[in-house]
């Protein structure tokens, strides 16, 4: 935080977006006495230490640049990543769709660069990752340290979630993994009864494998749906949408564990009203 509790003001040790002229983007940590370098110029650090969020300083070739702290987004397509990270546009709709809230006990599956991990925990969800590969694992706890620092609520573990998973009583499970459909059967058991369980997909092939096996379990509710994302180009009376859009990112399917009807057991009829069509 700023100097003397002013929310504005950037701190020796703050992340920042440093903004050049033509609208590039660099997310740099502020040390005292460092430097930036690019091409456009030399910017010192220590011009921006003290100075409010969105304020413009001169390099070095007297270029100007904008410094403003990154959003959740910014950190997101800028950030150190080694996997694919899930795109903002989709991040935004797993929060709505799995519908994300303080204190819900969320499982991560495949946590890739730590983009959903940040995501969830901004939104107050207590968060258990599993990762198979140590890389990724470290990766995305350094990205998340970076944003939220040391004390968020959020534990990773080496380990693979096809094989089963410990917890029980979750709230969500949250998969990002080829083969969502085998972590069903494991799921069904860890999830509360009503907990949703959210995949992320590339491919149409996938998601449909995965809405075959949901129909085979205890899953219903299922819903699947595809963001697009397309800004526009608004400048005098030139206005239109811009050339480029990020179109097909992945496929978003959730589901809701449900409680078995006991009365199929006993041969009620729900599409007859619930008569029972035992004989008697």
């Amino acid at each position: 935080m700023g100097s003397q509790g002013d929310r504005s003001i950037l701190s020796d040790g703050d992340r920042v977006l440093l903004i050049d002229p033509k609208d590039r983007r660099y997310l740099i940590a502020l040390r005292a006495g460092a430097r930036f370098h690019t091409h456009m110029g030399i910017v010192s650090h220590d011009d921006l230490i003290g100075t409010p969020e969105g304020s413009t300083v001169l390099g070095s070739t007297g270029r100007r640049f904008m410094v403003v702290r990154p959003t959740l987004s910014d950190t997101v397509l800028k950030m150190p990543r080694g996997a694919q990270v899930i795109y903002p546009k989709d991040l935004g709709a797993i929060l709505i769709e799995a519908d994300i809230a303080p204190g819900v006990k969320t499982l991560e599956a495949g946590v890739g660069s730590g983009a959903l991990s940040m995501a969830l925990l901004r939104a107050g969800a207590e968060v258990v990752g599993y990762e198979l590969r140590e890389d990724f694992a470290d990766r995305a706890r350094g990205n998340v340290e970076a944003m939220l620092g040391g004390e968020a609520p959020y534990r990773l573990e080496l380990r693979d979630v096809y094989e089963g998973i410990d917890e029980r009583g979750l709230d969500r499970i949250l998969l990002d993994l080829p083969e969502p459909w085998r972590v069903l059967p494991h799921a069904e058991e860890a999830l509360r009864p009503g907990g949703i369980l959210c995949a992320y997909l590339p491919s149409i092939n996938q998601t449909s494998q995965l809405r075959e096996a949901l129909e085979r379990s205890r899953f219903g509710m299922a819903f699947t749906l595809e963001v697009l994302h397309r800004t526009w180009h608004i400048e005098a009376r030139s206005v239109r949408p811009d050339h480029r859009m990020v179109g097909h990112t992945g496929f978003l399917t959730t589901a809701r564990l449900l409680v078995p009807f006991e009365g199929e057991a006993r041969g009620i009829d729900l599409a007859n009203g619930g008569a029972d069509e035992t004989p008697g």
